[in-house]
């Protein structure tokens, strides 16, 4: 018991490091204006800078799961820390396009590899408890979601836009020590094979990330990433550019996405409990409505921005991001659990990465309203069908079975 409660104490460490990479991820979206301003970029430009650090997540993504099988997951999440923080304050330096592209990419590459390592340590440690384990990381992503563009905004009023990167960068310093003083190996590199529960058959799963459950999962996550970066890189240059919301305003309303990231863990209990595959499609049903919503229907009203924002992030950070992430670890064997991190973690970012430049273009072509509508509440329905299939064929499988 002793055991298990200070391997707790030290995921809730490991978490504590997550909500900086969150409050890293959430901090450029509310700059983005000013960041444009300053050095001269378009539209689509800087919704690109806004979401390129999710083309080296999803870069980073499956090779830093073949890295975890080499070096230790502790070792990769202090190596991430390391240059996503590093990066972020190193953005505040960028004097162009080139220079800002290239810091935003290596963060990302940062934050995959502190990601997918604490998805693996998580979801096989606590082997009976995996969509907990996972969904407890987007709890933690809600937390920095709600901190950082608050904090960067107020930080931003009272400065200049290049001083919340520096911050921001410095806080994984703190994180950093925090690792280093108590996260043991003994919990961080526990392999699945070592854990009682995995005695037991597993039934109906993949032997390998590229069989067709998996791959389903994947493709439902492709769309899911465009649907949420579509609305995490540009929504808040939408409320501020068309709607005429204050810096403040913006990150205020985006912020309440977080809050409903914070049901990560009621949506990993329900997928523990429950068919996540039958949740996810209903959670992307709910978050196509809620997101079409926010970009068309709702004028100036600060609180209807708010109370819609609260809806597609509950929805799709809170049970979409939960089960889809545990749902593909779930799909393949316990033993492939860093593979299907590193699958998610690709599946999520890589395409996540252009999400800001595609809304950009959109805008520009059919302005703010279809473009949102198209890309975020399109895109989630997209997600919906893919999952249903999925689902569809798992059940084949069994009957097989």
């Amino acid at each position: 018991m002793n055991r298990n409660k200070a391997a707790l104490g030290m995921f809730v460490i490991l978490l504590l490091s997550y909500v900086v990479n969150a409050m890293d991820r959430q901090l450029f979206s509310v700059l983005a204006p000013d960041v444009r301003k300053a050095l001269g970029l378009t539209l689509p430009q800087v919704g690109l800078a806004a979401t390129v650090f999710t083309l080296g997540m999803g870069l980073a993504g499956i090779p830093t799961g073949y890295l975890l099988s080499r070096m230790s997951r502790r070792s990769v999440v202090i190596l991430g820390l390391v240059i996503f923080s590093a990066a972020t304050y190193l953005t505040a330096y960028a004097s162009g396009m080139p220079e800002l592209l290239v810091y935003r990419f290596i963060s990302g590459l940062g934050e995959a590899m502190q990601l997918t390592a604490l998805l693996a340590i998580g979801t096989t440690y606590f082997l009976d408890h995996r969509a907990v384990a996972a969904s407890s990381l987007n709890f933690t992503f809600g937390i920095g979601a709600v901190i950082g563009p608050n904090l960067g905004a107020a930080i931003l009023g009272a400065t200049r836009w290049q001083t919340p990167f520096i911050v921001f960068g410095l806080l994984g310093v703190v994180a950093l020590v925090l690792i280093f003083l108590f996260v043991k190996p003994w919990f961080t590199e526990v392999r699945a094979d070592d854990q009682p529960a995995a005695q037991a058959a597993e039934e109906g799963v993949a032997e390998t990330i590229w069989a067709r459950t998996p791959m389903t999962l994947a493709l439902a996550t492709v769309f899911a990433g465009l649907a949420i970066y579509g609305y995490l890189g540009l929504y808040p240059t939408y409320l501020r550019e068309a709607l005429g919301f204050t810096p403040k305003e913006a990150g205020l309303a985006v912020s309440f996405y977080g809050f409903g990231a914070l049901l990560s863990l009621f949506g990993g209990w329900l997928g523990d409990r429950y068919d996540y595959r039958r949740l996810l499609v209903l959670s992307l049903v709910v978050s196509a409505i809620s997101g079409g919503i926010l970009f068309a229907g709702l004028g100036k009203s600060l609180a209807m921005h708010i109370l819609f924002s609260f809806v597609f992030g509950g929805a799709i950070s809170g049970m979409v991001y939960a089960n889809l992430s545990a749902g593909i670890i779930k799909s393949v064997m316990r033993a492939k659990a860093s593979y299907a991190s590193g699958l998610f973690v690709a599946s999520l970012y890589i395409p996540a990465a252009f999400a800001g430049y595609l809304l950009g273009t959109l805008k520009e072509s059919f302005g703010w309203s279809t473009a949102g509508v198209v890309q975020v509440a399109g895109c989630a329905c997209i997600a919906a069908l893919l999952s249903l299939a999925a689902a569809a064929g798992q059940r084949r499988k069994m009957a097989y079975a």
